[in-house]
């Protein structure tokens, strides 16, 4: 468990089901990450950061302290065998649509990224975005990350012509 000021970052439990489920189908806020999702492949995704727990990944459930109410969904991953990154650290977030612009994600992931610093080895965390997801590549550069002038590709997960195909990747090196 991590704390911040305003948050708890935790493992998911069942109880968070239905707010993890319901962020993940909602159009409006997934709409520049993967649009389209449905419940079975919410529960996939959740499952999946489940078991990337041995080593010291995954996601964590974004709880505010004052009430517990669950805002997001952020931590760490492998990166993808189709992306320019695979296998490397690469950061995540979801924020839940009532809780956009109120600073959420970016606290929670500076969490995250403090604690990872102390925990795993590699030198460098990445995040990727598409192109057109402005707002998540601003948080990258306030959370302290850089564009990297190759790190632009086209992401395999959406088809030719998707106008989330074209992605951008970003860095952070280990501070020194």
């Amino acid at each position: 468990m991590i704390e911040t000021e305003r948050l708890i970052l935790r493992l998911p439990a069942p109880r968070d089901r239905d707010a993890l489920v319901g962020m993940f189908t909602n159009q409006q806020v997934m709409a520049q990450l993967f649009p389209g999702m449905d419940a079975a492949a919410a529960d996939a995704v959740i499952a999946k950061h489940d078991r990337l727990r041995g080593e010291g990944l995954g996601f964590h459930v974004v709880a505010r302290r004052a009430d517990g109410a669950v805002v997001g969904f952020c931590g760490l991953k492998r990166g993808e065998p189709h992306m320019p990154i695979a296998g490397a650290i690469e950061a995540g977030w979801i924020i839940d649509l009532p809780w956009w612009r109120q600073g959420y994600a970016r606290e929670a992931m500076a969490a995250i990224l403090d604690r990872a610093w102390r925990a795993i080895a590699e030198d460098r965390i990445y995040a990727v975005t598409s192109a057109v997801n402005a707002k998540s590549q601003a948080l990258m550069a306030r959370l302290g990350m850089t564009r990297l002038a190759d790190g632009d590709y086209l992401s395999a997960s959406f088809p030719e012509g998707h106008a989330l195909r074209p992605s951008v990747t970003f860095a952070i090196d280990r501070p020194a």
